[in-house]
This record gives structure tokens, C-alpha cells and sequence, in this order.
């Protein structure tokens, strides 16, 4: 399980790339995750604007115009930055 100091580099890492943008939507490849992914998830992110990443503990969390989006990165997760039109890979499982 990433540990604090793996999480907050991530946070530091993802801010700088999100903070002032917006969703172009979500697409939800693995909805057997700890809680439930609604399955509107790409209607509710369209368009918002991410205000703020912070973090709680080793929870990330993305303030928005619209709310808060709770992320953990789980055993063995990570978040990447990729170029539009990059392939999935076996365990990725939010765009």
C-alpha cells in the first residue's frame, strides 16, 4: 500500500496539471473497486473545474465547482499523467 510520503508526492505531482482545468469526462473500465463508482460518473465530472487537490490521511482529494472527488490509491495504485490516445493497460481502471 503506498504509504504518506508516496501519496503526498503524488498530490504534489497531479496539482500543478489539474488545479484550474476541467473534466472532459471519465471513463469507469473496472467498477469492483472498494465503493462504487457511480455509473454517471462522466455526467457529473463533465465539465467541472477542479479548484484544489489536497489530501486527507492517504485519501487524495479533488475539490471542485461541484463537490469533492475521494480518491485512494488503494494496495498498489498510482495516478499517471498520459497523452491523449494512450492504450489502457491490464490494471487501469478510471480515464
Amino acid at each position: 500500500m503506498p504509504e504518506l510520503p508516496e501519496v503526498e508526492t503524488t498530490r504534489r505531482a497531479i496539482a500543478p496539471a489539474l488545479e484550474g482545468h476541467r473534466f472532459t469526462g471519465a471513463i469507469v473500465r473496472e467498477h469492483r473497486l472498494r465503493w462504487p463508482v457511480p455509473a454517471h460518473l462522466d455526467r457529473l465530472l463533465r465539465g467541472v473545474e477542479v479548484t484544489a487537490v489536497t489530501r486527507r490521511s492517504k485519501y487524495l482529494l479533488l475539490g471542485t465547482t461541484r463537490g469533492t472527488l475521494l480518491m485512494h490509491l488503494g494496495m498498489s495504485g498510482s495516478l499517471r499523467l498520459l497523452p491523449d490516445g494512450t492504450s489502457a493497460q491490464k490494471h487501469d481502471h478510471l480515464d
